[in-house]
């Protein structure tokens, strides 16, 4: 294998929609800087690991066990706790093996976290769910559609259960409200297709989709059908709507913090930043620091990658 310090001091990453050239610190030096972690202060690791993509991570993690002779995940539990601890290590994981490892957690125990099955279900697209299911199959070796039919119920489990499994049957054939067939046309998951289907829907009726969902369902149902058309309208404001609300008041949701941020900082979160600051009139970044404190404050904001 070449040297990971090679393929490091010269990549440059496109991070979040922007390109940055890297240090020059090497991988191999990032592994020494790490290598007694335990005695290693918290700001090294939050620099190390959030400064790079996950295909550098996992060369630094490759590394880091060569040197080491232990697994870096492991030494990161060692080290850290709380919420830094969840945000390093799901920075350690691809985005569809973080996805699936929340969508676990979700349907864990007694209760269902309904929140996290529709935020990640309603909002990724039919490429990335079957990315999820595949690996939620390797990882867990259970199907994922068997285990969210196992934990909810009624149209809510259809919902989940139609774009889970990626039907495509559905088509606009009456006029009126009808929850199977807003699960099926939901399902299609065509975003020119629905953005047809929704100008449409106001021509029969006095509403747009919106206000037509929050008038006919509620609950689940409601917040995951909302949710997609958000999603089919502009999901990188439906990601910053999701962050603003987790950070009112007094402190923060930090699971909901962490889950977008770390789900989405290589995809989109350089136009989710942009979003936040056109919709709420301040930065994320502004936003972050007003509402989260210590090492998780100062990881979250080199996530973020600067202020607007």
């Amino acid at each position: 294998m070449a040297l990971v310090s090679e393929f490091l001091g010269q990549l440059t990453l496109s991070y979040g929609g922007v390109s940055i050239l890297l240090t020059q610190e090497t991988g191999h030096q990032c592994c020494r800087r790490i290598a007694l972690i335990n005695c290693v202060d918290e700001q090294t690791i939050i620099d190390i690991l959030t400064r790079r993509s996950y295909i550098q991570r996992r060369e630094i993690a490759f590394e880091y066990e060569r040197i080491a002779k232990k697994d870096l995940n492991a030494a990161l539990k060692g080290a850290l706790s709380g919420s830094l601890e969840a945000l390093m290590l799901g920075l350690m994981k691809s985005t569809a093996q973080y996805d699936a490892t929340e969508l676990k957690a979700s349907m864990k125990g007694l209760g269902t976290d309904e929140e996290t099955l529709i935020e990640i279900v309603c909002s990724r697209s039919k490429d990335e769910l079957v990315d999820i299911k595949k690996v939620y199959k390797e990882t867990f070796k259970k199907d994922l559609d068997k285990d969210v039919a196992g934990d909810t119920s009624g149209d809510f489990a259809k919902l989940l259960m139609a774009l889970v499994q990626s039907l495509y049957e559905a088509g606009v054939k009456r006029k009126g409200t009808d929850v199977a067939t807003w699960i099926s046309i939901m399902s299609q998951r065509s975003v020119p297709h629905l953005q047809k289907v929704f100008q449409r829907y106001k021509s029969y009726s006095p509403y747009d989709m919106k206000e037509s969902i929050r008038k006919e369902v509620k609950g689940d149902l409601e917040k995951s059908f909302l949710t997609l058309v958000e999603c089919f309208e502009n999901k990188q404001l439906y990601f910053a709507n999701r962050l603003s609300e987790a950070m009112k008041g007094k402190g923060a949701k930090d699971k909901v913090v962490t889950r977008v941020l770390v789900s989405r900082c290589e995809i989109d979160l350089m136009k989710i930043r942009s979003e936040f600051k056109k919709q709420h009139k301040r930065s994320l970044y502004q936003t972050i620091t007003e509402h989260t404190k210590g090492d998780y404050q100062n990881a979250l904001l080199s996530l973020c990658g600067g202020d607007d």
